[in-house]
């Protein structure tokens, strides 16, 4: 079904895809655009004859050349069906194959009205086509094909029949079509000295019966053609002799040039060799200088992984709190913010903290666009608790009492929301994984509060978050 047009149902040529998905022949899509004005595509009609869409609708600018499919239908095997013929093939090669069938049936060319196997068209035009007439060159009569004599020829009825269908092919079939260089006046036979000129219709009824007088002219036209290449042969010949001395001559020089030549090729060798030596040699301490950078490279590689290790324990070191009391500054809070609304950057998760020296390991988890109820209207703060090294001596689940706190940085009026573990809720068991799923506030601030001027909870793109463990 892909391999058909959607609006001839016959197999796809030059498909064309639309908008819409569906496939169409190329001419058939440009006769629709032309005849149908605002046209859609007919199968979306089928498949919803409601509401069809804007890429439904149909235009030549809007489709574009399928290689895929035309590639496929390129490639598909198939075979003749006129009756008699046993063709098969690929699909590219059967246009080809249409075009010399011998069983397809086509019209006489003559204008008589019948239409005859291809491969019996020369039969029909010796024996049956009652167009098909010539003027004798000896008694000027017009006789039809399978009584005429060509005198001039020497052309009798009681000549083979191969010969005679072989001429006529040749003289009503194939002849005219290649005289493509012939005036339009002109008979097509002008160019082996015919001088006939006159009207369309009288240089074809001129072709038809002159037939003899043609023949005569490309014979002599031949053997003026076989003289000049014998002459031609004769000259081509002699010169040959005098280049081929000549090269002799040079040939002998060229030997002794190539003997000096070999010498020096064999000179070359030599040095070439030592220089190649020199080279295996230069690559050895090439490649051991290599080997080293290499080994260099892999222990600078480790010291700056080391490095970094250090910084980022050093970097948590001075941000991390032992007290239970985490003060997190966040900056940057509109482009936050926006990242949060196009979910780019969905949450932020703060550094981690304990509640004392050897205790719980926590962090916080705020959502500047809310989440879950507070999606899109608040702000959503969360309390996680993390897989520390010291859990296997802490009693279990977590049941401390968490504060949370946005300061007012003009400290008038800072918010605070608080909350006790629910101890049956996997967020405060033992985790297993590095975190536990976060609990807290979805609902913990307004946006419009957040961002209104009556407030300072954001200044100079900055708010603090304070979070309080008892």
């Amino acid at each position: 079904q892909k391999f058909l047009c959607s609006n001839c149902n016959n197999i796809l040529k030059k498909a064309l895809q639309t908008l819409c998905g569906h496939r169409y022949c190329s001419a058939c899509l440009t006769w629709i655009v032309r005849n149908n004005k605002n046209a859609i595509c007919q199968k979306c009609k089928e498949e919803d004859p409601n509401t069809p869409g804007e890429e439904s609708l149909l235009a030549e600018e809007r489709a574009f050349g399928d290689a895929a499919i035309n590639k496929e239908i390129s490639e598909l095997r198939v075979h003749c069906v006129t009756l008699g013929c046993s063709w098969s093939g690929i699909m590219k090669d059967f246009e080809e194959h249409q075009s010399l069938c011998e069983y397809a049936l086509i019209p006489c060319h003559t204008g008589c009205g019948h239409v005859v196997m291809r491969r019996k068209l020369a039969d029909h035009l010796e024996n049956g086509c009652v167009k098909n007439v010539t003027v004798c060159q000896q008694c000027q009569r017009s006789l039809a094909s399978s009584h005429y004599q060509l005198c001039s020829v020497r052309w009798t009825p009681r000549c083979q029949p191969v010969c005679r269908k072989l001429l006529l092919t040749t003289l009503f079939i194939a002849l005219p079509s290649i005289c493509k260089a012939a005036n339009k006046d002109g008979c097509c036979f002008s160019e082996v000295g015919c001088a006939f000129r006159g009207s369309k219709e009288k240089v074809k009824e001129h072709e038809k019966s002159a037939v003899g007088a043609h023949m005569l002219l490309l014979l002599q036209h031949m053997r003026q053609l076989q003289g000049a290449l014998s002459s031609a042969a004769r000259a081509a010949q002699g010169l040959a002799e005098k280049v081929i001395s000549e090269l002799e001559n040079k040939l002998h020089v060229f030997e002794n040039i190539v003997a000096v030549l070999n010498k020096e090729v064999e000179s070359s060798n030599l040095e070439i060799l030592a220089f190649r030596r020199q080279s295996e040699l230069d690559q050895n301490i090439i490649r051991g200088l290599e080997l080293k950078i290499a080994e260099l490279h892999q222990c600078l590689t480790q010291k700056d992984a080391g490095l970094s290790s250090l910084h980022k324990s050093l970097l948590f070191s001075e941000q991390a709190s032992y007290d239970g009391i985490f003060l997190w500054k966040i900056t940057e809070v509109g482009r936050k913010l926006q990242d949060s609304v196009t979910g780019r950057t969905v949450s932020l998760y703060s550094p981690a903290f304990y509640t004392a020296k050897y205790g719980y390991k926590v962090c916080l988890r705020v959502y500047l666009n809310g989440d879950g109820t507070g999606k899109g209207t608040h702000l959503s703060l969360f309390f996680v608790v993390m897989k520390g090294d010291y859990d296997a001596l802490l009693p279990w689940p977590f049941r401390h009492k968490v504060t949370f706190m946005l300061l007012d940085q003009n400290n008038r009026e800072h918010v605070i929301d608080a909350f006790r573990p629910d101890l049956s809720s996997a967020s405060f068991q033992r985790p297993v994984n590095d975190m536990n799923v976060a609990s807290g506030c979805p609902l913990f601030l307004p946006l419009s509060k957040l961002q209104s001027p009556k407030h300072a909870y954001v200044k100079e793109d900055t708010l603090f978050l304070k979070c309080i463990i008892e």
